[in-house]
């Protein structure tokens, strides 16, 4: 039996496609009653923890191998809606640390994966920040991350642009790589914008999301 040391997974992801898979699966809701020494209040909480979320995570998975448009990020094909990779990549919080980027190269294949740092496993919530900012996993977001990433870009919505913006951004990662198994719904790909980089070699670059990344061994 296989396992996975999960370094990020996306509950908004899974639980939107769930919903459409499987909505036997809604998520319980609880009531959790808080006492406090100058009122008592309600509110409702998600039962998600443990090995039930990863449940989910699995059931998704599933679909999406046996019914869904899964591809093989360096396959030689155009990748499918949502794609399956297993790479190097530098990792961290960018911007103003709402976001988690992941970025490596394949052999066919520079790809750029960016997501809420809300869903990196273990973490905790930040006091003082706004509830309603938006998620790190939303392509506009994501890209004005990355070109203050890439020092002094400007956010565009030119495909070849944004394309460029991820390569950049990728060489402005730094510490070591680990080896990660990733599955992202693909957001942006196209031809490498630039080709001299890489002589001899058809490259394309993917700017995706990603419903988890997980250690590979």
């Amino acid at each position: 039996m296989s396992f996975r040391y999960y370094l990020y997974v996306s509950d908004a992801k899974v639980d939107m496609l769930l919903s459409q898979i499987a909505p036997g699966w809604a998520r319980k809701r609880v009531t959790e009653v808080n006492f406090d020494l100058k009122m008592v209040g309600a509110k409702r909480t998600v039962e998600a923890a443990g090995a039930d979320r990863f449940a989910r995570l699995e059931r998704v998975m599933q679909h999406l191998e046996d019914h869904g448009d899964l591809g093989d990020v360096d396959g030689v094909d155009e990748p499918g809606q949502y794609v399956h990779g297993v790479l190097p990549m530098q990792w961290g919080a960018i911007g103003d640390g709402g976001t988690v980027y992941f970025g490596g190269r394949g052999e066919r294949t520079i790809v750029g994966l960016g997501g809420s740092t809300a869903h990196v496993v273990s973490t905790q919530p930040a006091e003082g920040l706004s509830q309603h900012r938006l998620s790190g996993s939303v392509m506009p977001m994501m890209l004005d991350q990355l070109a203050a990433l890439a020092a002094g870009d400007t956010v565009t919505t030119d495909v070849d642009d944004a394309l460029a913006t991820v390569i950049r951004a990728n060489s402005a990662l730094r510490g070591p790589a680990q080896r990660v198994e990733f599955v992202a719904k693909r957001m942006l790909y196209g031809p490498c914008p630039y080709p001299e980089l890489y002589p001899g070699q058809d490259m394309a670059v993917l700017l995706g999301s990603p419903l988890f990344v997980a250690l590979a061994e």
